[in-house]
């Protein structure tokens, strides 16, 4: 079969012949039909993502997406040790795959689990946003962040969604996507604006995917913009690092406002919860995609391109697909 390779730890994949995968005890081989090429597939490619510590060379990347069994069924499944799924075959186990829709197509099936369930643990579980919560979304013009705009108020009740990001366009369209207020990074002034915001009405959750120097404005203004002496709980949740890996935070910041941080990612969240998270909230987001409550925006190509395609710059807010 083809598929795409990664033969070291650092290297790009390439396009080559490859050996199908042997099913074993619970599994089965099945036809690709579509895998979104995630940041958390090239961390693992890379060798440097923690969840690649017990995977061994040579890898197929592709840590989930969408493949059809021996019996007719679409289904997203997961990788499963070195067998990813940018290849024309993969294993899969059927027991703890999801079935799709039959109106979503596979591309679309392909890019939601990974923004979909991460957005859905994120406000559930790490926010654990409420009715009437007024929530924040730095970096919410991302393929993740955006999906999180989107569910905040029509799944969880939030109140008021503002959407935090750099592209004018995006904003736009977040606007009518589920975000009451949006932020322009580099046009308005971040730490005034969530001052301005925080003051009027206090937020209760941060979900952010940039960290950096935007969340060093952004945790100063909310500390800034707390009464004194006036306990409010935020729930500030880190998510990714598109902005930067690291921070400067005056300790004041922790002393002087309720705020707890936490983050979301594998081995960050109790084995339940991702549990839940593809078993009850998968197929509830795919019911929302199928009914049009839900958009993502995708771009499909093919995996013979893999080599050109892994190491293009992706459309703001746009999930690359790898079909074979």
């Amino acid at each position: 079969m083809k598929a795409a390779v990664v033969r070291a730890w650092g290297q790009s994949p390439v396009y080559t012949d490859l050996t199908d995968p042997q099913p074993g005890e619970g599994t089965e081989i099945a036809e690709v039909e579509a895998s979104a090429l995630t940041n958390l597939t090239k961390g693992i490619a890379s060798g440097k993502h923690y969840a690649a510590k017990e995977i061994e060379l040579p890898v197929v990347p592709g840590f989930d997406g969408v493949a059809r069994l021996a019996d007719g069924r679409r289904v997203y499944t997961m990788s499963i040790g070195s067998h990813g799924l940018m290849a024309e075959r993969t294993l899969v186990d059927p027991g703890r795959a999801v079935e799709i829709p039959e109106r979503v197509d596979s591309v679309t099936a392909a890019a939601l689990p990974n923004p979909g369930t991460s957005a859905w643990i994120t406000l559930s579980y790490a926010a654990a946003v409420k009715p009437g919560d007024h929530v924040l979304v730095l970096g919410g013009t991302g393929v993740t962040g955006s999906t999180a705009v989107q569910l905040a108020g029509p799944m969880f009740g939030a109140e008021s969604v503002v959407a935090v990001g750099r592209n004018a366009e995006r904003l736009q369209w977040l606007r009518s996507a589920g975000a009451q207020t949006v932020i322009r990074l580099g046009d308005d002034d971040l730490a005034d604006r969530v001052a301005e915001l925080h003051a009027a009405r206090p937020f209760d959750a941060v979900l952010d995917y940039l960290w950096g120097e935007p969340a060093e404005h952004v945790l100063g203004a909310l500390a800034a913009a707390s009464p004194a002496g006036r306990f409010h709980s935020i729930r500030y949740v880190q998510v990714g690092s598109m902005a930067g890996t690291t921070l400067t935070l005056d300790a004041a910041v922790l002393r002087s406002i309720g705020i707890t941080i936490s983050g979301v990612g594998i081995g960050g969240v109790p084995d339940d919860v991702w549990h839940r998270a593809r078993t009850e909230a998968l197929p509830k987001l795919l019911s929302m995609v199928d009914a049009g409550e839900l958009r993502l925006h995708t771009l499909r190509r093919p995996l013979a391109d893999i080599e050109t395609v892994w190491s293009e710059k992706s459309p703001s807010g746009t999930r690359v697909v790898v079909t074979p």
